[in-house]
């Protein structure tokens, strides 16, 4: 198996499965795989090496790094998770999501690599137009800024190789939000905004997102990687339901106090919906500037529905995500007590 992203939140997860295994992801829970990963310079890999993972030190947009990668990795299975969500300047978005992609997927092929998983996002399909609407994989692009764009192009290119008969099978895999253990110190922030009852919630608050705890997802990805039937495909992957934004803030709360002892505040930070319209145009108007400013790219999105339906990986892949909102942010809360993680 070849990784990229494997140094990340959710492609530690995947490694972890693939190697020592997990209990949620189905037929790869006794792990035993042999993983090579590609990892930047600099990033965190102990816990790969621990797990006996063949480390290759590279970057996907250097082609010579990418092609060291996946020498000799014929029948192999590819499963790319690394990209950039929250960059220093607009411009990394297309040069590491899109073109960084196309680098790993051309020299995979030459390397005749039998399939590559790819992972998206739901940025490239935007924003429900009302609170009940699902997106399938059926629904147009309508990307949401420079990250949804360069995750577009970056699907696009890859149905295109589809279309044109590409030797190597490729899936393309949806993530909506995700959360769970080993999570960065952004998340970890949440927690204590909700905590300190600071969190905004921007209009109703009765917008719903789709998220995915990181095991199921990890399990989706997996049974992508595996299935037959999934060649060619795209799946969309989350948890059973999408939540109201309401309701992961009261989940948050009530879990951090009955779960933990926490003391938690009622939190009465609420803005009016213009708020978020408006920050959807700063941000737009940043963008275009070629300046990225994350709080105002997150604050724009807190007024939206952003969800999808599961339908097809269920029906196609056999995907059961097992770990629903409540108790993920169990397992989430009691990962950052026990790593120092203060909340």
């Amino acid at each position: 198996m070849l990784l990229t992203g494997a140094s990340g939140w959710l492609g530690g997860r995947v490694a972890a499965a693939l190697t020592t295994g997990l209990r949620e992801t189905g037929p790869f829970a006794t792990g035993g795989f042999r993983v090579r990963a590609l990892v930047p310079a600099g990033e965190k890999i102990s816990q790969l090496r621990e797990q006996d993972v063949e480390v290759v030190i590279g970057d996907i947009r250097d082609m010579e790094s990418v092609r060291a990668f996946v020498a000799g990795a014929e029948g192999a299975v590819l499963i790319h998770m690394a990209g950039i969500i929250h960059p220093k300047k607009v411009a990394q978005f297309e040069t590491i999501n899109t073109q960084g992609t196309i680098n790993l997927v051309t020299a995979a092929q030459k390397a005749r690599v039998a399939r590559a998983v790819v992972i998206s996002s739901n940025s490239p399909i935007g924003c429900n137009p009302h609170p009940d609407h699902r997106f399938t994989e059926d629904s147009p692009y309508n990307p949401v800024a420079g990250y949804g764009r360069s995750k577009m192009l970056m699907e696009k290119a890859l149905r295109a190789e589809i279309a044109a008969g590409s030797a190597m099978e490729i899936v393309i895999v949806r993530a909506p939000w995700f959360y769970g253990p080993n999570q960065p110190p952004r998340q970890t922030l949440f927690f204590r905004m909700v905590k300190d009852g600071k969190f905004p919630i921007v209009g109703s608050g009765q917008n719903r997102r789709s998220m995915g705890y990181i095991d199921n997802l990890a399990q989706g990805i997996l049974l992508a990687a595996a299935h037959e039937k999934a060649a060619g495909e795209i799946f969309w992957l989350a948890d059973e339901t999408p939540y109201t934004i309401n309701e992961i803030v009261e989940t948050v709360g009530k879990v951090l106090h009955e779960d933990f002892g926490l003391t938690v505040k009622v939190n009465r930070f609420r803005l009016p919906g213009i708020v978020g319209e408006v920050a959807t145009m700063v941000d737009a108007t940043f963008q275009f500037a070629g300046i990225y400013h994350q709080k105002v790219h997150v604050l724009s999105e807190m007024n939206k529905t952003i969800a999808c339906d599961i339908t097809k990986a269920k029906r196609v892949l056999g995907y059961t995500p097992i770990i629903a909102l409540r108790e993920g942010m169990r397992l989430s809360i009691d990962w950052c007590l026990e790593n120092g993680q203060a909340i």
